[in-house]
């Protein structure tokens, strides 16, 4: 049972729960190793026992552990303890893409361009790994706070080379490809057409095929064509809305052969939104049905060939290493003149856009106000600079502040002036860290081929050592902090070895270096962490086994005492103070009941002979009293008075006493005291 508060595996913190699905819940905690926030997928209770399902939970993790890239939700450790399975990701503060559209209805065209890249950026670095997501919907993208797209929930990815799937792979059927839909092979190709199922919901507020049942929305993802887009949004550019029908085609090797393939056109869609470039292949194929064999099928599933019905060979189709029969009849100077233009075109174009979104954020500019719940994505195309002609005279160097380095080099090159281009960094309290504060020589200056530009890159603010202030009061730490140059904040954190309200840490750590007036959290002690352990169940065990046992638990074994029992044999335990199952605080004493077995009652019994004869001769009779004293208590015993005679005697008596202390005994003859004897008592079990 997770509750908050909670410590996982003596690590990871639980601070509240953020999220559910079909299989796990997921919670916000902290990583108390690397005091960071992180995200834990737990595996629900009812599945933890089910081998099947943990070892699909564990999959996720193993196949995206080794990817590593900026628009992939990462992983950092996976584990399990006391039947908890969970998985520990890297913490994305933001909106899914679903409820971005939601609260949109649909999105603006770059916008959604933007988002497509990077989506298609984090697929190309999982395929480049053999990795298939199965399942890409909108539910499984994340728009972090700063606009960056993150894919996650690769539950049911699988190795790429495995070439299988089943129905636990079938993801969200309003996103699922037509090979997926009949339960059948699926590759890369299955996550592209996945992609544009999203792309067409981004640029249209909907989802292309709907049904009044799972069924019927799958067999439309097979049978239906969907609705150009620019018959619901005019606004629509001619590539971009060729760009979404080549990612659902029916067919796989209708749609793009790769993510890279898609990205490409992508990114020509921003600097070129009306441009003719992507082409699709038979859109409209009313051929006779082609039959092939089990062996060409075979070929198809291994990739040693690819099967495309009636080519025109007047189209370019996208082929993978398959020569054109007709290559020869193209003039290679015309081809080779026809895409340096159109990369000069684009390059152009590209050049208009940047200096426009430079105009408008380095130049006073403002752009339209977010809520700050709604993060804003932004497209992460690379900028392209146009070159320059092969100028002899020289160019004005342009105001390249603000940059970041790659892109301030791209610019530099792409003057085409051979420069000898170098780069140092420098501190700077005003320039965010890895941007360009300024150029040597300064904006303005015409520089010539061959010329020397050096890049001042920011290495952020000036950094300035934490002081050690280790056991300090909270006042004398916050004023140690504040004269270091630092801005101080107060934490708290549990310590067995600081006393309260004295400093255990700082954050970040003493003698480091970090940013003059930057935050440095003071961590504070208060106290020992109350622990809590459940109370084992003793009942049975020896003294000496109760004892180990709490113990081991933390706990310590307190007072003994005994009672009678007619079930629990002698010296076992019979009963405890802090019932079995309940919490208690770690160090808690538990006191126990031995059993003294069924309970015995005792008798105290005493025997006497009285050899007197208190008659002389054998007619004489009388009355005889016998009377017991002992322990302060007395009474008549043997029946009370009895008449006896000569024959009488020796008289042989058996007395019940009190204890096992000596007592008297006085024979009364006719109410006359006669004699006194004294007699011993002797404890015997009744």
């Amino acid at each position: 049972m997770i509750k908050i508060g909670m410590l996982i595996s003596d690590r990871y913190e639980i601070i509240e729960k953020v999220g559910t699905g079909g299989m796990a819940d997921v919670y916000k905690a902290m990583d108390r190793r690397l005091n960071r926030f992180v995200a834990i997928k737990v595996l629900k209770q009812e599945f933890s026992t089910d081998t099947k399902f943990v070892t699909k939970f564990r999959a996720e993790a193993q196949s995206v552990a080794g990817l590593s890239h900026s628009n992939i939700v990462g992983v950092y450790d996976v584990g399990d303890e006391d039947g908890l399975h969970y998985i520990v990701m890297e913490l994305v503060e933001g909106i899914t893409l679903k409820k971005y559209i939601e609260r949109k209805g649909r999105l603006d065209i770059r916008e959604a361009l933007g988002i497509s890249i990077q989506i298609a950026q984090g697929l190309e670095a999982a395929h480049d790994n053999h990795i298939i997501h199965r399942d890409i919907k909108p539910q499984n993208i994340i728009i972090s706070k700063e606009g960056k797209v993150k894919v996650t929930d690769f539950g049911i990815a699988k190795a790429a080379s495995s070439n299988t799937i089943t129905s636990n792979a079938m993801g969200s059927v309003h996103y699922i490809s037509p090979e997926q839909a009949r339960g059948g092979f699926s590759d890369e190709k299955s996550d592209i057409y996945s992609l544009g199922i999203t792309m067409y919901e981004m640029l249209s507020g909907s989802v292309p095929f709907t049904g009044e049942s799972t069924v019927a929305v799958a067999l439309a993802h097979i049978q239906e064509e969907a609705i150009p887009l620019k018959q619901l949004q005019s606004d629509i550019p001619n590539s971009v809305e060729m760009i979404v029908s080549k990612c659902m085609q029916k067919k796989p090797e209708m749609r793009y052969l790769n993510v890279t393939s898609l990205i490409d056109n992508l990114k020509q869609a921003v600097t070129d939104p009306d441009g003719d470039f992507v082409k699709i292949n038979n859109l409209v194929n009313d051929s006779a049905t082609i039959h092939m064999s089990d062996d060409e099928v075979m070929k198809i599933r291994t990739g040693r060939a690819v099967v495309v019905p009636n080519p025109d060979p007047k189209e370019d189709i996208d082929l993978p290493d398959i020569e054109k029969d007709n290559d020869s009849d193209i003039d290679p100077k015309l081809e080779k003149a026809v895409v340096i233009g159109s990369i000069v075109a684009g390059v152009v174009l590209a050049l208009i856009v940047i200096f426009i979104i430079v105009k408008v954020f380095f130049s006073g500019g403002s752009s339209p106000e977010i809520p700050e719940d709604t993060p804003e994505p932004t497209a992460t195309a690379e900028a392209t600079f146009a070159p320059s002609d092969d100028n002899e005279t020289g160019v004005e160097l342009d105001d390249i502040s603000g940059m970041d380095k790659q892109n301030a080099m791209s610019y530099l090159n792409a003057l085409n002036l051979d420069l000898n281009i170098d780069t140092r960094d420098e501190e700077s309290d005003d320039v965010e860290e890895g941007m360009v504060i300024s150029t040597n020589p300064v904006a303005g200056t015409t520089i010539n081929r061959g010329d020397s530009v050096t890049i001042i890159l920011s290495s952020g603010a000036a950094k300035i050592k934490v002081p050690d202030v280790s056991g300090y009061s909270v006042s004398d730490a916050e004023k140690a902090v504040r004269e270091a140059g630092f801005t101080p904040k107060l934490s708290y954190d549990n310590s067995d070895t600081v006393d309260i309200d004295k400093v255990i840490k700082t954050i970040p750590e003493k003698n480091t270096e970090a940013e003059k007036e930057s935050e440095v959290v003071i961590v504070l002690s208060k106290g020992r962490a109350t622990k809590y352990v459940k109370v084992p169940k003793l009942s049975g065990l020896t003294k000496k086994q109760a004892k180990k046992v709490l113990e081991k638990e933390g706990l310590k074994l307190g007072a003994t005492s005994g009672n009678y029992s007619d079930s629990v044999a002698k010296n076992l335990v019979m009963g405890q103070s802090q019932p079995n199952g309940s919490e208690v605080e770690t160090g808690t004493s538990v006191d126990i009941t031995l059993s003294l077995g069924p309970e015995v009652t005792y008798k105290y019994v005493g025997n006497l002979t009285i050899s007197d004869n208190p008659f002389t001769d054998e007619t004489q009779t009388g009355t005889i009293k016998l009377v017991l004293t002992q322990d302060g208590q007395t009474k008549v015993v043997n029946g009370g008075e009895n008449v006896m005679n000569y024959y009488s005697f020796p008289l042989q008596i058996s007395v019940e006493g009190w204890s096992e202390s000596e007592g008297e005994i006085v024979m009364y003859v006719n109410g006359a005291r006669f004699n006194a004897y004294n007699i011993s008592f002797s404890k015997v079990a009744q």
